[in-house]
């Protein structure tokens, strides 16, 4: 197990480098240094001399990837890719463009992510096991039959249409909840309720159909027949067996999704003015500030690479018959 864990992390530094090296080459194949600073200055008209001293200032003065005019390994060393990609793998992510420190702003902004997220992932999961569970008790029956429509429904909705209705609904004319914000204390439940709602509820039509899925492949098994000619009832043979022996999927899924969470939904956190990691991205990215789009990159592969890693592990926790060799 040791040894295997040691190898998945040695395999995770060229994933984080292909991974940086993409996501360089696909920002500067749209913008230019000189676009960048004259994004950041502000003005329609800016001199020569005021976008080479915020290149120089920032670090961007240098070539892309290589240095022609420099000896091996400064040809290398002595570029934007290498000064500002190389720090990132100590965590050290440095200033965004605009100059501020980008490690404060995660370690201020993941706390409202988080506020969302876990309980969007728990009520969710319950919500979603539940439905499913449900349908399979009733399976290939009518109402079977109607959850997997609606689920099918609820799968072809955008979540633009989700949030914005939830928004008009449950906030403009029912005055239940404010359209979006944000104000920590003990406030902020109130503008916690709407996003969590929406995120449920736009995921209830993958979840339930995933979870039914899970749940079918059970109830056709050998153990499942031999409990049934035991006389056990449906019911128990539903939560006692076929529940438990889908938990290793099931919890393996949530599992790889628990350091996602730090990241926050793009379109949630937007819409309803959450200042989140997933919005500090979106911002990012209108802002065209390269230093801060790389770091949440970096970030998030490294957070999915951990949560593949987790996932890996709880297969051996809850099905000793896994082993790694």
């Amino acid at each position: 197990m040791f040894n295997y864990i040691i190898r998945r992390l040695l395999y995770m530094i060229p994933i984080l480098i292909g991974v940086n090296l993409l996501t360089f080459a696909l920002f500067f194949m749209v913008n230019t240094p000189d676009d960048i600073a004259r994004v950041h200055l502000g003005q329609k008209h800016v001199t020569s001399g005021a976008i080479q001293t915020w290149k120089q200032h920032h670090g961007y003065d240098k070539p892309l990837f290589i240095d022609e005019k420099e000896e091996f390994p400064n040809k290398l060393v002595n570029t934007i890719f290498f000064q500002k990609s190389l720090r990132l793998f100590a965590f050290d992510f440095g200033f965004s463009d605009a100059g501020r420190d980008i490690g404060y702003d995660i370690s201020q902004r993941m706390w409202p992510s988080l506020a969302i997220a876990i309980p969007s992932l728990i009520v969710g999961l319950l919500v979603n096991i539940s439905l499913a569970l449900l349908m399979i008790f009733f399976r290939y029956s009518y109402l079977d039959t109607l959850g997997v429509v609606f689920c099918v429904m609820l799968m072809s909705i955008s979540a633009l249409f989700y949030i914005i209705g939830g928004q008009y609904l449950i906030a403009k004319l029912l005055l239940l909840v404010p359209i979006s914000g944000y104000v920590p204390g003990w406030q902020l439940g109130k503008f916690l309720i709407l996003p969590i709602i929406v995120g449920v509820i736009s995921g209830i039509g993958a979840g339930v159909r995933w979870y039914r899925t899970l749940f079918l492949e059970e109830a056709v098994k050998d153990y499942v027949r031999s409990a049934k000619s035991k006389g056990l009832k449906e019911s128990t043979i539903l939560f006692k067996h076929i529940l438990r022996n889908a938990m290793i999927p099931i919890l393996t899924g949530v599992v790889a999704l628990l350091p996602l969470l730090f990241m926050g939904s793009l379109l949630t956190e937007s819409f309803f003015s959450i200042p989140g990691l997933g919005s500090y991205t979106i911002d990012a990215i209108q802002q065209q500030d390269f230093a801060i789009v790389r770091s949440m990159v970096f970030l998030g592969s490294f957070l999915y690479i951990i949560g593949l890693l987790m996932t890996d592990i709880s297969y051996t926790l809850v099905d000793p018959r896994v082993r790694f060799g």
